[in-house]
């Protein structure tokens, strides 16, 4: 298995728990925050989702200052809507990241564009599915305050 291989199998196995956390809750509780400043529910699913278009434009050094995102003015249906409507990007992101070679990986230098902080690609790359898992544990967190199951993550 090389470095991208490996790294796609890690956002693969972050996704499909995310996925499972996202499927565990009620469509009624789409709009439920812990307060007034925080992410709903709903927002937290579309704002990992919608990433990985932003993503794979920084990871092929392209330009973010005219971000526009594919997601704006559309309503939140279902979490299964989302991941339908998501699955081109998805599959657009992690393709770029399995033609990157192991050289690539590892010499590119990547600048995020929110901070200007320079990340050699496969770091930056472990920083996304950090990204996710970070959100992955808000999750919990959330449908823990909701007094909702906890969909099972841990195999």
């Amino acid at each position: 298995m090389n470095l991208s291989e490996l790294i796609i199998l890690n956002f693969k196995e972050i996704r499909t728990r995310s996925i499972k956390l996202w499927k565990g809750l009620p469509e009624k509780y789409y709009n439920w925050k812990p307060d007034g400043k925080a992410m709903s529910a709903s927002a937290m699913i579309r704002h990992v989702l919608e990433a990985d278009y932003g993503w794979n434009i920084i990871i092929n050094q392209g330009d973010m200052s005219n971000y526009k995102t594919p997601w704006k003015n559309r309503p939140f249906i279902s979490v299964d809507d989302e991941l339908e409507f998501a699955k081109p990007y998805r599959r657009q992101f992690l393709e770029s990241v399995r033609h990157f070679s192991d050289t690539e990986l590892n010499e590119t230098e990547i600048v995020h564009p929110g901070n200007g902080e320079k990340k050699i690609l496969a770091k930056y790359l472990l920083r996304i599915g950090y990204h996710e898992s970070v959100h992955a544990g808000q999750f919990l967190s959330y449908l823990r305050a909701m007094k909702i199951d906890r969909p099972e993550i841990w195999d």
